[in-house]
This record gives structure tokens, C-alpha cells and sequence, in this order.
């Protein structure tokens, strides 16, 4: 599939509310044009004067924009769970969650206020969390979708699941890899249990190829040689909007697929139109998705609805479905 879809082929999305996290970049690019398209958006971030700031920005460009800023700290278990109370009490239902913020390559190992390596904590176990808090809204929701975003870093990624936390050996980039296939992997087996479940939410991942956000300035440092080259060899990363299309092609178009994976459509996926990903063979892993999942869910403390068909899942993973 190749496409040249823009932000201009956005379905009117009025009527629908949309859950955004991330303050920045990709994150504020996917809200800008979720409230262009006339939808309720709520961009979910850690820090009050960023949120703030995004959304006088976007009321700038959309002055009729109904827009909100929630407070989370997706590296902190209890602020997800206050935040899922929050939204729960006050909406009726989510539409649109789309599972984007993200921490890249700190230099020195770092953790959650749960005790969890911040890149597998933050990118990983803080939007599985968020999801399930937000699990009762979105199946109120007439057609809910879940769009999680991963990253060509997982094609290098692998499951530690000896070391997930790095406490033996961290390293930055195999950390990011890891929690970035983690991504993934979350988002297909979402998609398995709400199929075996009836919950009638639509799971689909995608990833943005290289672009220009400030993670590489934010966690590894503007002077550090990854942020170096973001800045000097910028004209080699596409512009955030840009990045932000395959996450709002899953979320919205009418051709997005259940259980899909979407990125850039050009040279090997690193920018370009939207397109059909091709997932890197570890995210294909059934067993892989269900012990994530399992050890998630432990890890997390939080509980999804349980799929009546789970044996069936157990069955399918032993045959290497």
C-alpha cells in the first residue's frame, strides 16, 4: 500500500474525543490536526506549562478548537491512575487514544517512580497502564481505536525479559530498541484480546521514521553526538508534521486495518506519505506478545478486561500462531 495521504484526507472527526499524549513534536503535530479535523482533543502531558502552551497554540491556529490539557506523568503509575480516575468521571467515552509520548536514549541509566528503566517504563509500561484505565471509555465509544507508536529502532529491538529493567547491562540505544518493540508488540496483542474479547477496540502501531522532534536534544543532550547530528544534519529529518501522518492515518482513515502497522512510505520507511510497515519478524512473536503482556500486567498492576477466548490465545501461541 502506498499512499499520498495528508493531513487534508483527515475524515471529519467531529463528534469524536481524542486522547494525545505528549506535549511536543509528533505529539502536538497528531493534536493540531485531530482539532482541525473538528475533533475533542486532550493532550496528556507531565509538565503544566508545556501543556499550556500547546494549547494556546493550537487555539491559535484553531480558534474554535474544544481542547483540554490533562496532567500525567507516564513514568509514574499513581499519576496514570489519577489521570484514568480524572477522565473517567468526566467523559463519556474516548474515541481516539493515541499512545505517543516518549523518552529516548538517556546517557546514564535511569528509572520510573516505580523503580522501572525510564524508556521501557515510560514508552512501554506507561501507555499499557494508561490504556487500561481507559479501556471503559473507549469501549463506549461506537468505532474506539488505540494507535501506538513504535519506531524503526525496533527493528534492532529484543525482549530481555532476564534483564527488562537494564540493571545488569544498560545501554542506551539496545534500551530504546527494546522498549519500542515492546511497543509494538503491545499493539498486536491488543488487538488479538479485543477480537477474543468482544471489547470492539481497534489496535494499530505506527511509527514516524526520522523526524525532527527534540528527543535526541531532550534525553541524550543537544551536545551528545545523536543530538549533534539532529541539529547539524537536520535537512536528513522530516519536518514533525510530516512524522505525524502515519499515527493519524491510523487513527483516522477509512483504509487503516485492524492490527496494523503503518510509517513513512519512502526510502526504507524513513520518510515520505503514509504506508503499510513491515513489522520487524520479533514483533510477530505470539508468545512474546502474551508473556509482555502477562509480565505487564504484574509489573503494572493494572487488569484489562479478561477475553473470554484467553485459552484460546494460549492455544495459538503453542502452536506458534
Amino acid at each position: 500500500m502506498t499512499t499520498h495521504w495528508t493531513n487534508k484526507d483527515i475524515p471529519s472527526q467531529r463528534g469524536r474525543t481524542a486522547v494525545v499524549t505528549g506535549t511536543g513534536g509528533l505529539g502536538f503535530e497528531t493534536a493540531l490536526a485531530l482539532a482541525r479535523a473538528g475533533s475533542r482533543v486532550i493532550i496528556a502531558g507531565r509538565n503544566p506549562a508545556r501543556g499550556a502552551e500547546a494549547v494556546a497554540r493550537i487555539r491559535h491556529a484553531v480558534p474554535d478548537a474544544a481542547l483540554a490539557f490533562e496532567e500525567v506523568d507516564l513514568a509514574d503509575l499513581a499519576s496514570i491512575a489519577a489521570c484514568g480516575e480524572r477522565l473517567n468521571a468526566a467523559h463519556a467515552a474516548i474515541d481516539i487514544l493515541v499512545n505517543n509520548a516518549g523518552v529516548m536514549t538517556p546517557p546514564r541509566r535511569q528509572t520510573t517512580a516505580d523503580g522501572f528503566e525510564l524508556q521501557f517504563g515510560t514508552n512501554h509500561l506507561g501507555h499499557f497502564a494508561l490504556t487500561a484505565h481507559l479501556l471503559p471509555l473507549l469501549r463506549r465509544s461506537a468505532a474506539p481505536r488505540v494507535v501506538t507508536l513504535s519506531s524503526i529502532a525496533a527493528r534492532r529491538g529484543a525482549i530481555d525479559f532476564d534483564d527488562l529493567q537494564a540493571e545488569r547491562d544498560y545501554r542506551p540505544m539496545r534500551a530504546y530498541s527494546q522498549s519500542k518493540l515492546a511497543c509494538l508488540l503491545f499493539a498486536f496483542e491488543l488487538q488479538r484480546r479485543s477480537n477474543a474479547a468482544g471489547w470492539g477496540v481497534t489496535s494499530l502501531a505506527a511509527h514516524p521514521g526520522i523526524s525532527r522532534t527534540d528527543l535526541l536534544h531532550n534525553a541524550p543532550g543537544r551536545y551528545s553526538l545523536q543530538g549533534l547530528a539532529r541539529s547539524l544534519l537536520w535537512f536528513l529529518f522530516q519536518p514533525p508534521a510530516q512524522g505525524a501522518l502515519p499515527a493519524l492515518f491510523a487513527a483516522t482513515a477509512a483504509e487503516a486495518r485492524s492490527g496494523g502497522y503503518y510509517g513513512p512510505g519512502r526510502l526504507g520507511e524513513t520518510r515520505g506519505h503514509p504506508a503499510a510497515a513491515k513489522p520487524p519478524e520479533a514483533s510477530l512473536d505470539v508468545r512474546a506478545m502474551i508473556r509482555l503482556w502477562e509480565v505487564s500486567r504484574r509489573l503494572t498492576g493494572v487488569e484489562f478486561s479478561q477475553p473470554r477466548l484467553l485459552p484460546s490465545l494460549v492455544r495459538q501461541a503453542a502452536r506458534g500462531a
